[in-house]
């Protein structure tokens, strides 16, 4: 599979139209926030199972000659959410109202990526020209992927039910179809809300006013208040020096960190020959995401609670002993905790050799299931993620962020190049962004291929019940034979399976060509120019 490619900029998201929405924006001058902005509200009307306005995102930006910067989308617990109103319960429920207990970042984060491009990249184009493709499609419809029919048809026994959902997401009470026109018209007006008054009407205007009213009339412990009080932070990213590039991922509550140290811990124990695509390889690489889990869920929480930087835990000392903890000849057990999660993640490079690497999610497929009735935003479920029981690292507190999975990675190669990459999929994250550089950087892949390869996954995640040691069964029999005598518990999958994530990568080269690689397993592509 060879690249697509560009040399004045390119998109890769994992719809089509979210691409070729993003490529507009670069073709009529926009810089790379400007078309990332407009690729994620597109991706939020055609892709709505995965993404929403009503979710949390999170971003990294880099520009030549600036230092890289992180944008910090997420929303926190409402003043009023407290362990009191789940009664006896002794989980968050996953649908529903009271799954609706986090305010809503992603649009605080197009705000904050947009005056930042007005500022520091010379960003000219009208917020409203950045919605125009998102606005149209919710309007006018567009065609319904297999993927979003399949998860409609899949969830529906638990969101039939949910404020909303079915005037919302069926047409005339039946699943809508591959290729059938879909139109979200309540949400088209929110948008075209948002497009006359900016982002920040979200959170403290006319929009706001609305979103409150709603979250009342639903039941949501959320209110306009929360809202009001909610601002998406502008921060530097993690980093880490490895052997021959710097990474560069999101700080707490994403778990970056984990995906940070698994390639840490990998390249201090990789041999000669080891690669994604050999069992000695996947051994390795597994081995390290189970000690980068452990630390993660150890630590990793709001960052306000943190009881240490998590630059520390990036140190030398720390990673060196990590790496003298890989057993090379077994399987250790499986440590972490199980979850779910499903997100979109897109990147963006410009001519100017501005990049973008962004992810926004409502978690579980359609999140809540709640959609508000007035403004017709499906709120996202995200803070099922707080643990109910007092003094644990991620107890629900009001006001407190989340634990997110989700974490948009880059990094620069001591030969100048810049590889921008991520993913959907909940614990794969971090291993499929170790998959996809281990494989172009280390394993003689191009970057197309390094994201379509046959891929493994260790534990939970999207649309996956079990925890076992997923393995594609495009993986020769004799990889699969030697990591169970390892003592993995193999499971094979279909080929191109969608529990493996939807992957993306662009890389800028020094001389300002572009090339890139989507995932064959989503609705994606690469647009470029």
């Amino acid at each position: 599979m060879n690249p697509v490619l560009g040399c004045r900029g390119a998109v890769v998201a994992p719809h089509s139209l979210a691409s070729q929405a993003g490529l507009e924006i670069l073709r009529e001058g926009g810089n790379a926030i400007e078309a990332a902005i407009a690729a994620a509200a597109t991706l939020a009307v055609v892709y709505p199972h995965m993404t929403g306005i009503g979710g949390d995102g999170f971003w990294l930006l880099n520009a030549p000659g600036q230092a890289m910067q992180s944008i910090d989308a997420c929303g926190a617990a409402g003043a009023g959410v407290t362990r009191a109103i789940y009664g006896d319960s002794h989980r968050i429920p996953w649908r529903g109202p009271l799954a609706a207990n986090t305010v809503a970042g992603t649009v605080s984060g197009w705000g904050v990526a947009y005056e930042y491009s007005r500022t520091r990249w010379g960003g000219r184009l009208p917020f409203a020209r950045l919605l125009d493709c998102a606005i149209h499609y919710a309007r006018e419809g567009y065609p319904v992927s297999l993927s979003q029919q399949e998860n409609t048809r899949d969830k529906l026994p638990e969101l039939i039910a949910q404020p909303g959902f079915a005037d919302t997401f069926l047409n005339q009470g039946q699943v809508p179809g591959y290729g059938q026109r879909h139109r979200f018209p309540a949400l088209a007006a929110t948008l075209e809300q948002l497009a006359r008054a900016g982002a920040d009407d979200f959170y403290r205007g006319e929009l706001a006013a609305l979103i409150g009213a709603d979250l009342a009339v639903i039941g949501s412990p959320v209110t306009a208040d929360d809202l009001a009080c909610h601002q998406a932070q502008l921060k530097p990213p993690l980093q880490l020096r490895i052997s021959n590039a710097t990474l560069y991922n999101m700080a707490p509550p994403t778990q970056g960190l984990a995906s940070l140290l698994i390639l840490g811990i990998y390249d201090r124990i990789r041999q000669s020959g080891w690669n994604p695509d050999n069992a000695k390889g996947i051994h390795a690489l597994v081995e390290a995401s189970k000690q980068a889990f452990l630390v993660r869920d150890k630590y990793v929480t709001d960052p306000a609670q943190m009881q240490l930087d998590p630059s520390v835990l990036l140190n030398g000392k720390m990673l060196d002993a990590l790496a003298s903890g890989v057993p090379l000849e077994y399987a250790s057990p499986w440590p972490a905790p199980v979850s779910d999660g499903d997100t979109t993640w897109l990147g963006v490079v410009d001519a100017a050799g501005r990049a973008v690497s962004m992810i926004q999610s409502i978690y579980f497929e359609f999140g809540s299931g709640v959609v508000l009735p007035g403004s017709g935003i499906c709120w996202q479920n995200r803070g099922c993620s707080f643990d109910l029981r007092p003094g644990q690292l991620r107890s629900l507190e009001a006001g407190r962020k989340p634990f997110h999975t989700l974490n948009p990675a880059m990094a620069k190669l001591d030969d100048e190049r810049l590889l921008i990459y991520g993913t959907m999929g909940g614990e794969g994250q971090p291993q499929t962004q170790a998959a996809v550089f281990s494989r172009y950087v280390w394993g003689a892949h191009n970057i197309r291929s390094a994201v379509a390869a046959p891929r493994w996954l260790l534990g939970r995640t999207w649309a996956e019940p079990s925890t076992t040691l997923k393995l594609e069964s495009r993986y020769p029999a004799s990889v699969v034979e030697a990591l169970r005598k390892l003592g993995h518990p193999v499971e094979v999958v279909a080929d191109f399976a969608q529990c493996m994530g939807h992957a993306g990568a662009l890389v800028r080269h020094p001389e300002g060509w572009i090339e890139g690689g989507e995932d064959p397993r989503s609705d994606g592509s690469v647009a470029a120019w």
